[in-house]
């Protein structure tokens, strides 16, 4: 049969991560070898608005793979989520002739895109951000170059730490997930740890494990919080009040989203680059491609943002059960 692709938009939309330009790199690669044309829709669903493109081929994407953020910038469209601002999108879409769009991105960019399909335009989503909270999706490009850029702030914190006997709270990015927090506190040895998918009973949860690892020989504690389970600043401030030392206070930041992606964030976009267009190009749209047990799969974009994903709670028993049982991590 036939394919009726013939000119794919591809675009990366929401807060940018790391692996978004393998992706595109490897969406174009393989449009081409597909014999599809490619355009590069910039700075998202708006640049779709404000028809914001550039041809992409071969050579366009060349020397990106180890580059964070996105040659094709991005930025969140509250144009787009109006009716008259989706049609002006599709009238873009219809000046150059796309049959088809790629969206890399989050939860907020494949909304976007499921409007765009009941308008009648072919989407593939590619689930990227370091969040990790996209339902459908074991994993999210991004996630891993992010918890290794916390780890690396993190290790050279506790440096000081240590060296002046104090305490760290650090904040990490999540937004309201806390796959990233408990992820790196496990991986640095955290103290505490505090994420929004559980509750905090806070003289538990942090000032009895401060106080078990004093005993248990420590000199200096780390507790990791990810920011949407409360402010840093506010946690150190009800350690002092409670115990009386005064923590340092970190704020990671964005800083996280940044630096050059790291080997499973390059192989998984390039994979999940090619696996989009693939998809296109043997007729199947409308679907968000995921990982599931190391395999890539897809997903009816429907189905795939009514589901959700849920913190492995069982990470938290092997926190309790390594945190404090050895003086120096």
């Amino acid at each position: 049969m036939e394919n009726k692709i013939k000119r794919i938009g591809v675009l990366t939309s929401g807060g940018d991560s790391p692996g978004m330009n393998a992706a595109v790199r490897a969406v174009v690669r393989t449009a081409i070898t597909c014999g599809m044309e490619c355009i590069g829709i910039r700075r998202g669903w708006q640049g779709l608005i404000q028809s914001d493109f550039v041809p992409l081929d071969a050579a366009s994407v060349g020397h990106i793979l180890d580059r964070g953020g996105t040659m094709l910038y991005t930025a969140r469209s509250e144009d787009f989520r109006t009716e008259q601002g989706r049609q002006r999108a599709m009238a873009t879409c219809k000046m150059l002739g796309l049959d088809a769009i790629v969206a890399i991105g989050g939860d907020g960019t494949f909304r976007g895109a499921l409007e765009f399909s009941r308008m009648g335009m072919s989407v593939v989503g590619i689930p990227a951000t370091i969040d990790n909270d996209i339902g459908c999706t074991n994993y999210t490009i991004g996630f891993d170059t992010a918890c290794n850029t916390a780890i690396e702030c993190i290790d050279k914190l506790r440096d000081t730490m240590q060296s002046h006997e104090r305490c760290s709270v650090v904040e990490v990015m999540g937004r309201n997930a806390g796959f990233l927090a408990l992820y790196v506190g496990i991986s640095v040895g955290a103290t505490a740890v505090l994420v929004p998918e559980r509750g905090t009973d806070f003289e538990h949860d942090v000032i009895d494990r401060i106080r078990s690892a004093r005993l248990a020989g420590n000199t200096h504690f780390m507790v990791v919080v990810a920011e949407g389970a409360g402010s840093a600043v506010d946690i150190g401030k009800k350690i002092h009040e409670a115990i009386g030392i005064e923590p340092r206070v970190t704020v990671l930041g964005h800083i996280q989203r940044g630096g050059s992606p790291n080997a499973r964030d390059r192989e998984t976009a390039t994979r999940m680059g090619y696996f989009a267009v693939k998809a296109l190009s043997e007729g199947r749209s409308n679907i968000v491609i995921t990982t599931h047990d190391g395999s890539i799969t897809e997903v009816n974009i429907e189905e795939a943002l009514q589901m959700k994903k849920s913190l492995q709670m069982d990470r938290y028993e092997v926190l309790e059960a390594v945190g404090i049982s050895m003086p120096h991590r």
